[in-house]
């Protein structure tokens, strides 16, 4: 008789959004392993109502008092006792709970860093979903998580497929191991083959249509501006300790060489997989072991193709932007990304165009950016604020013209 695995208990930083949802999903199938303690959204207490009605967590948190007082009395009317909380201190408590074993930081943006440097702190074991904290915070992150003894997992397909290609006893010591290299692979997103001239006149729901994973309005569009994949190199340089020249993008349109590891010997590995969020949660949820993700088996007759190109930096310039940043260093990443959150939500408000993201964000380097690293999460904030504030005045004057 096979022994039954140890019930982990989990909190979803970020449970409504696509990477919550397909958590839940992994954790429906496997309910002997998982039990959920804590769920955390923002504005979608639908959802969440929904989600606490199946899982009955003990813990949810929305983002202010009045949608917490109204989750509360529908779940209270159809008894169920979770305990519903509210604002951002309600998400550093749940990602530090005693009985939590796991933290999913799935919450986008600069909102997720608190409660997962706060999870680091707490030496838990972290499924990073949120590439932000790393951007924002890399070197402060990443000593918390050394220092606290804290397991950090990457869910990103990207950097999960490069942690399932390294050694196991990888270490963050590239030398050691014979590492080479990094290849980032990127679809291209939905404007992969647009000209310059096209790219001036895309909508918001055009870059939201991504053609191959399905993701929230501010992913997706960074997708499409390839800022996701510069995201996901300053994060690779954090995860893995390699050089930024060390790190190449490349982009496959069919998203199934999710990336790769080249060796000094010559070889390369790669992770290769349906383009399914639900795999490198299920791998990180059970890790070091393997589970049932509820994903087909990639079919490689099907696929047929595998095709590479390199990315256009001249008509995509956000990703060269990332690589500058990080070669900058200071607190140029925590400007870049604010920035940008920026630029993004006002191309989804229809305040400016889709090619003017990459200015705005290059407008507030180039004001603000300090070679100084934030050395706490409240240098982080301050550095955070102030770029957010002088995006929005470069939006403005632009505007203005």
């Amino acid at each position: 008789m096979s022994e039954q695995p140890l019930l982990k208990n989990l909190t979803i930083l970020g449970s409504t959004g696509s990477i919550g949802v397909n958590t839940l999903d992994v954790v429906r199938r496997h309910r002997q392993r998982y039990r959920v303690i804590a769920l955390c959204a923002h504005r979608q207490t639908d959802r969440l109502f929904e989600q606490c009605l199946e899982f009955q967590p003990s813990y949810a948190v929305v983002a202010d008092a009045t949608r917490a007082a109204a989750l509360s009395a529908r779940l209270c009317e159809v008894g169920v006792a979770t305990e519903v909380a509210y604002g951002p201190q309600a998400l550093v408590e749940m990602a530090t709970l005693t009985e939590v074993d796991m933290v999913m930081a799935a919450i986008v943006g600069a909102a997720g860093l608190p409660p997962t440097l706060a999870a680091a702190a707490a030496g838990k074991k972290i499924l990073l979903a949120n590439k932000e904290v790393l951007v924002m915070a890399g070197a402060l992150f990443m000593r918390t998580v050394r220092e606290q003894h804290a397991t950090l997992l990457p869910i990103d397909s990207e950097h999960n497929a490069i942690f399932q290609s390294l050694p196991i006893d990888y270490a963050a010591n590239p030398r050691e191991n014979g590492v080479l290299g990094l290849l980032l692979t990127a679809s291209g997103g939905p404007f992969r083959k647009l000209s310059a001239a096209e790219l001036e006149n895309v909508t918001p729901e055009q870059a939201c249509a991504h053609p191959n994973w399905v993701m929230g309005r501010k992913i997706s569009v960074d997708s499409a501006t390839l800022m996701n994949k510069g995201l996901e190199l300053i994060e690779a340089h954090w995860l893995f300790n390699i050089a930024p020249e060390k790190i190449q993008v490349l982009l496959h349109p069919q998203s199934v060489i999710h990336s790769l590891v080249q060796y000094v010997d010559g070889s390369v590995i790669a992770e290769l997989g349906n383009p399914d969020m639900r795999t490198p949660i299920a791998h990180a949820l059970a890790y070091p072991q393997r589970i049932p993700a509820g994903v087909a088996a990639l079919d490689l007759f099907k696929v047929g193709t595998l095709t590479f190109e390199p990315p256009d930096e001249e008509r995509f310039p956000c990703l060269r932007l990332a690589y500058q940043v990080l070669e900058q260093g200071g607190s140029a990443p925590a400007i870049l990304n604010a920035a940008n959150e920026i630029a993004v939500q006002s191309f989804l408000d229809g305040r400016i165009g889709f090619t003017a993201i990459p200015r705005v964000i290059s407008g507030t380097l180039d004001r603000l950016a300090t070679t100084t690293a934030p050395d706490t999460l409240a240098d982080v904030l301050v550095v955070d604020r102030q770029a957010r504030e002088l995006a929005e005045r470069f939006i403005a004057q632009r505007l203005a013209k």
